[in-house]
């Protein structure tokens, strides 16, 4: 890495003596001829090469405590990107190997996606099962300090260093939090992450639910796997939730994935950007896993990149109700460049768009019904006087065996009354399959 520091360098310092011998061996040129020698042949500003050398030479000689060219380049390189968008980054060697385990759902942390909101760190959302969320870290938190270190101007490199340690070891966030009048410190314990981004069950026999915690390498064929499961054990299903809520992302070809398994035709998403290979068109292949069952996607303000891919096309080719909050507004899509074997560049190279032509940066997916976060509270009904409390009432000529078989409604409302959204999602669904069985029998 030095060597290619220096090499950086003495390319700019070569370049800038080369122009600099150039023009005072000429004579005078036209004005013309003089906007043409403020840019070097490859295009970079003279003015500005000679400004870069000019502090670089100050820094070197001047500045408090020795520092190295290679830290100073390393710097400026960092400096680069961190100052065109909050997602653009340098990876050193560490932060690039992290990077790549991280797309298989492996590594040692504490298990948070970050970003950049003004001078600080943000929380876009911890992994689900992660120490992180244990600790009890949630989406949106404003990270100030860490282990009592000021966060403030740091790039998302060097946050998750400070993030990044021994497993065993502790770090203490504190935290600025909205509707939370002071900061306040959470100790989160590092730990080797595990993270299985697909789960799923069956809620009350005729519901299936999949949570996508984040998108993965796997993570396609995890979701079709985790639709034949449930199809298999249940195949009387009424409806499938899509749990996105806290998906910080990942990577955009997963996301295709889940999508195309859904949909038998149509645009999924496309991207565009100034680069022949950031402009892409993802169309659906034929085939539904789910067999056209009724989804509702649960979506909130931790749902970031992939995850608003996934909802913004279920919600432009009308396969799924989009329920819950407004997401993050990542709209743009990251490239990684490796740079000499063990290190890169992420850098932002296009933005994506919906199959309706929506850009979501900055912007988020709204959706079909709003369901902000509450608690449920029941709240008991006042004793009353009911018919079979009324002397000589009529006895029900039903058949007692099968009213002994009807649910136990009450017990199943309260099994998920912690979850205000997905208990809505379960009546939606519930409520559309009573429709659609009303018409069945209408049509008979």
């Amino acid at each position: 890495m030095q060597n290619h520091l220096h090499l950086i360098l003495l390319f700019v310092i070569a370049t800038l003596l080369h122009i600099t011998v150039a023009i005072a061996q000429t004579s005078p040129k036209s004005s013309t001829d003089t906007q043409q020698n403020n840019t070097t042949k490859e295009g970079l500003p003279l003015k500005e090469l000679r400004l870069f050398t000019s502090v670089f030479d100050h820094i070197r000689r001047a500045y408090v405590d020795p520092i190295s060219d290679q830290q100073l380049l390393e710097n400026a390189i960092k400096g680069m990107l961190q100052e065109i968008d909050p997602h653009s980054a340098y990876l050193n060697a560490d932060s690039f190997q992290q990077l790549q385990s991280n797309t298989h759902g492996n590594f040692s942390g504490v298990g948070i996606e970050i970003g950049k909101e003004g001078e600080f760190i943000k929380i876009i959302a911890p992994i689900d099962g992660t120490p992180a969320q244990k600790a009890g870290l949630q989406a949106g938190d404003l990270i100030i300090k860490l282990n009592q270190k000021s966060t403030q101007g740091k790039s998302l490199d060097e946050a998750s260093k400070l993030i990044r340690g021994p497993i065993g070891s502790s770090i203490v966030f504190t935290i600025m939090r909205k509707g939370v009048d002071k900061p306040f410190d959470i100790t989160v314990i590092r730990d080797t992450i595990h993270s299985l981004s697909v789960r799923q069950k069956v809620i009350d026999d005729t519901i299936g639910y999949i949570r996508i915690s984040q998108f993965q390498v796997t993570t396609g064929k995890d979701f079709v796997a985790a639709i034949q499961q449930l199809r298999t054990s249940h195949p009387t299903l009424n409806g499938l939730i899509i749990d996105l809520r806290n998906n910080p992302g990942g990577l955009l070809q997963a996301s295709v994935q889940v999508v195309d398994s859904l949909i038998n035709k149509g645009t999924i998403v496309y991207t565009e950007g100034r680069l022949d290979t950031s402009n892409t068109h993802f169309k659906a292949t034929e085939g539904d896993d789910s067999e056209g069952l009724p989804i509702v996607v649960l979506i909130n303000g931790g749902s970031a990149s992939a995850s608003e891919i996934v909802a913004g096309a279920l919600q432009d080719q009308k396969r799924a109700l989009i329920m819950g909050t407004r997401t993050f507004g990542k709209g743009s899509v990251q490239t990684i460049l490796p740079i000499d074997g063990d290190k890169g560049i992420k850098l932002t190279t296009a933005r994506y768009f919906t199959p309706n032509g929506r850009s979501i940066q900055a912007q988020g997916i709204e959706p079909d019904i709003i369901v902000k976060p509450a608690t449920i509270t029941e709240i008991k009904a006042q004793e009353r006087i009911r018919e079979t409390d009324l002397n000589k009432h009529l006895k029900n000529t039903d058949d007692r065996k099968k009213q002994a078989k009807m649910p136990d409604k009450e017990k199943a409302i309260n099994h998920h009354t912690e979850d205000n959204q997905l208990f809505e999602a379960i009546n939606l669904l519930k409520g559309l399959a009573i429709l659609n069985q009303n018409k069945e029998s209408t049509a008979q």
